[in-house]
């Protein structure tokens, strides 16, 4: 077999972000974000009026005044750590290889990214959803949509994916050296908080393997092939890495989750709740880690660094931090070198 010639293709895709705060902008993007049958999933006709009728007109102008509040001057944070990381990314591969850059809504979109590897020529694709757990909505939207695209195209090159490295070294320990600003700043926290985005637990329960997945912190405690792509138990999975690696007890931390829509059980517990509950317990200085997420963007700090805090200080809390992304950290750059080397 002869050895494939020519360049290496790249494509790094995030979530996306609205080309700018204004409502309009906003309202485009929920509804791309929201009628992917992956993200909301309910028979389009009701997932249409959801989104259309219902949570695109009103959620847009309170979205817009948040996305303002997180507006910097180089634009959306998610949008420029990401423009970022592919050249940082691009210098350490090398001439080897070309990196693009796609979000899964809005722009620069998975088409145009393809687009360049395609008229590049490129021998191979190594496409990483940059989301470190698994899940149908983030991961699993990124490939359906990229088998979408390629699936048209003359000459299909090789394509390889990566749908998870919640549990790779580097990143654990990037995340971690985060953290040690602040744990070297603060004597000692009194607890930490791991917060991840919610899923729909009708989605756990789909996703499931001879239905082991039961939503259990005793299901999850455990990670092994029948829970390999459930997203709690990657979640719970990340974050006793993190705390061996930071050397925090297994009883001075939580797993939760944030971000929930709609009246449907989503995974628990949630964070909004198990804050509140904390000052009362005794737990006054809390650090918070949102690890579902590689790049500063609403959830993060807005919803925790933010919101989060506030709603801590009014329960009694007298401190509360939030670890910042993975961002353009140089550990992070060499984690994704290493995912699109090695997968």
């Amino acid at each position: 077999m002869k050895k494939n010639i020519g360049k290496k293709g790249v494509l790094l895709v995030n979530l996306g972000t609205p080309d700018s705060p204004s409502v309009p902008d906003v309202r485009k993007y929920l509804r791309e974000f929201l009628m992917d049958k992956r993200v909301v999933d309910i028979p389009f006709i009701y997932r249409w009026m959801l989104v259309n009728l219902i949570i695109a007109p009103f959620r847009a102008p309170k979205s817009a005044k948040i996305y303002r509040q997180l507006w910097q001057e180089r634009g959306s944070p998610l949008m420029f750590y990401g423009m970022d990381v592919q050249k940082l990314l691009a210098e350490a591969l090398g001439e080897e290889y070309l990196v693009s850059l796609a979000m899964r809504y809005q722009s620069p979109s998975i088409a145009k990214g393809l687009d360049q590897l395609k008229k590049a020529n490129v021998s191979e694709i190594v496409v990483v959803p940059l989301f470190p757990q698994y899940a149908s909505a983030t991961s699993g939207s990124v490939v359906d949509k990229v088998m979408e695209i390629v699936k048209k195209w003359q000459n299909i090159p090789i394509i390889k994916t990566i749908d998870k490295f919640f549990d790779h070294p580097l990143m654990i320990k990037a995340f971690a050296e985060r953290a040690k600003k602040y744990m070297t700043k603060i004597d000692d926290f009194d607890f930490y908080v791991f917060s991840y985005h919610g899923i729909p637990e009708r989605q756990i329960k789909k996703a499931s393997v001879d239905n082991y997945c039961q939503l259990s912190d005793k299901c999850c405690s455990v990670y092994h092939k029948k829970n390999q792509y459930c997203y709690r138990g990657q979640c719970f999975a990340t974050s006793r890495l993190l705390a061996a690696e930071l050397g925090i007890p297994d009883d001075k931390y939580i797993v939760s989750f944030q971000s929930r829509l709609g009246n449907d059980p989503w995974i628990k517990p949630y964070t909004d709740e198990i804050l509140k509950e904390l000052p009362a317990k005794g737990y006054k200085k809390v650090l918070a880690f949102s690890p579902a997420f590689v790049a500063d963007c609403l959830e993060t700090t807005i919803e925790v660094g933010e919101e989060f805090k506030e709603e801590f200080e009014e329960a009694g809390g007298e401190h509360w931090q939030l670890v910042d992304s993975l961002n353009d950290h140089p550990i992070w750059i060499k984690c994704l070198e290493d995912l699109v080397r090695n997968g």
